[in-house]
């Protein structure tokens, strides 16, 4: 098995002078914009009718040709959000978009993703399903570091006691 190394983040952290503790912040921006990508050609073959298509990616289950051109498709939408170029660029697309599409499946299988569009084959459902997919594949990437923020319901707790008396 491959070993997953970060020297590419170091690498771009040193050309942009950043510190070692600053690289959490330039992680976050670069699994942001991988993650937007992905989401935009997962939406774009959503909006086409391939819904089926899209399934089967992240179940590993499409063609071997579909899957390279879907994955060309994402890594060339993410070189051109990062905004570097060269090795380096390349470098930093090989290793953070298998991260971000490997924490995609998890959160599908573990929110049961797959299930529901099986279920649901609609467009607009689709779509919606995925929009859900991507912030909770961000929240995975990014979790809340310990504040324990959380959104907050359209009715307050106290609201809700009253109306179950």
């Amino acid at each position: 098995m491959k070993k997953l190394t970060f020297r590419p983040i170091f690498d771009v952290a040193k050309a942009t002078s950043l510190r070692a503790w600053q690289t959490g912040r330039l992680f976050q921006q670069v699994a942001r914009k991988a993650l937007d990508a992905v989401q935009d050609v997962l939406r774009a073959e959503v909006q086409k009718g391939n819904v089926q298509l899209v399934s089967d990616f992240l179940l590993d289950k499409a063609l071997p040709a579909a899957k390279a051109l879907l994955l060309e498709r994402m890594a060339t939408r993410l070189l051109l959000r990062i905004g570097l170029r060269g090795v380096l660029a390349t470098s930093v697309v090989g290793w953070i978009l298998p991260f971000v599409l490997e924490q995609l499946i998890k959160v599908g299988v573990k929110t049961g993703f797959f299930d529901k569009i099986k279920a649901n084959a609609t467009v607009a459902d689709t779509l919606t399903r995925l929009d859900e997919l991507k912030w909770a594949t961000w929240k995975r990437i990014n979790p809340d570091a310990g504040t324990k923020a959380e959104l907050a319901d359209d009715t307050s707790t106290s609201e809700k006691k009253l109306l179950q008396e």
